[in-house]
C-alpha cells in the first residue's frame, strides 16, 4: 500500500509517499481503506523527534491519528461493525492514518460514522473534540459560568467553544484581526484580538473577578501565568499541552489530553451529522501532496483542521 513515510526523526521535508505492507487486523482490530485522515500537532512532533522520550516510534513511520474511512476486515472478537461500514477513529501512537489502509482499536477509539456526516468532516473529529470533550470534563462548566478560550480559531480551541456553549457558559474567545466574525459563528460571546488588545482587562470588563475557567490549547509551561491573570480567584485554567503544578496566585492547574470515553466519539459525531457541533475544515490536500499538508500546517496560521483526502 501507499504510506507517508519516515525514515527517520527529522524535519517534514524529509517525509515521503512509498510503500509499506497492508496491516492485516488482529483480535479487536479493524482494518480500515481510508478516505479521510486530519493533521494534528502530535504528527509533527513525532516525525520531528519533538516527543521520542515520551512517545518513541519505529520506522518507517507513519504519521496520522484521524481516522476516516470504510471497514475492509474485521478482526477477532470485534462486535458492533462489520465490513462495508463506514467509521470514524483516533488512532493514538502508534498512529498509521496517513496511509491507503490503517488499523483501528474498534472499542474506544472507533464509532460508525453518521450518514449526515461526510468523510472529510468526519476526518475532522476525533483529536479535537475528543480533546476538547476532555478539556470541558475538567473545566466543570454549568450554566452562567464565564470560560475564556485561547487559542481558540485552532481545530481544537473551535470544538472548545462550541461545546462550552452548549453547557450554557458565557464564552470569551482569543483570536487575530479578522477572526472576530468565525469566532462569534462559532457561538463566542466575545472575540478578542490577542495581538492589539489587553486579554485579561477585555476578560474583567465582562466579568471583574475575572473568568472561572480559562481553556488554554496555545500556550504551554511556564507561559500559562498569563492565562492565569485572567481567571478569578479560585478559578481554574485547563491546558492539554502542560505547564505549572501551580501559579502565583490562587488559581488551579489541570492538565489532561484526549481521552475516549466509551461512546463518547459516537455523540460527537451524531451531533456533526445534524449540524449541532460545526467540523471546521481549514485547508485540504490530496493523499498525493500529504507532505505538503503537514508543513503547510507548521507554517501558518489555520482556522480548524488540516484535511487529507485519498
Amino acid at each position: 500500500m501507499k504510506a507517508l513515510l519516515a525514515r527517520s526523526y527529522g524535519p517534514l521535508d524529509q517525509l515521503e509517499i512509498g510503500e509499506a505492507p497492508q496491516p492485516v487486523p488482529g483480535p479487536g482490530q479493524l482494518l480500515v481503506r481510508l478516505e479521510a485522515a486530519a493533521v494534528n500537532p502530535v504528527d509533527v512532533a513525532l516525525v520531528t523527534g519533538r516527543l521520542r522520550a515520551e512517545l518513541p516510534v519505529r520506522h518507517p513511520f507513519i504519521p496520522g491519528v484521524d481516522v476516516s474511512g470504510v471497514v475492509e476486515a474485521v478482526g477477532e472478537g470485534v462486535t458492533g461493525f462489520a465490513v462495508g461500514d463506514a467509521v470514524i477513529a483516533w488512532n493514538g501512537v502508534p498512529s498509521g492514518a496517513f496511509a491507503e489502509y490503517t488499523l483501528v482499536q474498534a472499542n474506544g477509539s472507533g464509532a460508525v460514522r453518521p450518514g449526515g456526516l461526510d468523510a472529510r468532516h468526519g476526518a475532522a473529529l476525533p483529536t479535537g473534540a475528543l480533546t476538547a470533550s476532555a478539556l470541558l470534563d475538567e473545566a466543570g462548566l454549568t450554566p452562567g459560568s464565564t470560560l475564556l478560550v485561547v487559542g481558540a480559531t485552532g481545530g481544537l480551541g473551535g470544538y472548545a467553544v462550541q461545546l462550552a456553549k452548549r453547557a450554557g457558559a458565557t464564552v470569551l474567545a482569543t483570536g487575530r484581526a479578522g477572526d472576530s466574525d468565525y469566532l462569534r459563528h462559532l457561538g463566542a460571546d466575545e472575540a478578542i484580538d490577542y495581538n492589539t488588545e489587553d486579554v485579561t482587562a477585555r476578560v474583567r470588563a465582562r466579568a471583574p473577578d475575572g473568568a472561572d475557567v480559562v481553556i488554554d490549547v496555545a500556550r504551554a509551561g511556564p507561559a500559562l501565568a498569563a492565562s492565569a491573570a485572567a481567571a478569578k480567584p479560585g478559578g481554574l485554567v485547563v491546558s492539554p499541552l502542560g505547564g505549572p503544578p501551580s501559579f502565583d496566585r490562587d488559581v488551579t492547574a489541570r492538565y489532561t489530553g484526549t481521552t475516549t470515553p466509551p461512546g463518547r466519539l459516537a455523540e460527537l459525531a451524531g451531533l456533526a451529522a445534524t449540524g449541532a457541533l460545526r467540523a471546521e475544515i481549514g485547508a485540504e490536500y490530496p493523499f498525493a501532496e500529504a507532505r505538503q499538508a503537514l508543513t503547510g500546517f507548521a507554517g501558518r496560521h489555520i482556522r480548524g483542521k488540516v484535511v487529507i483526502t485519498f
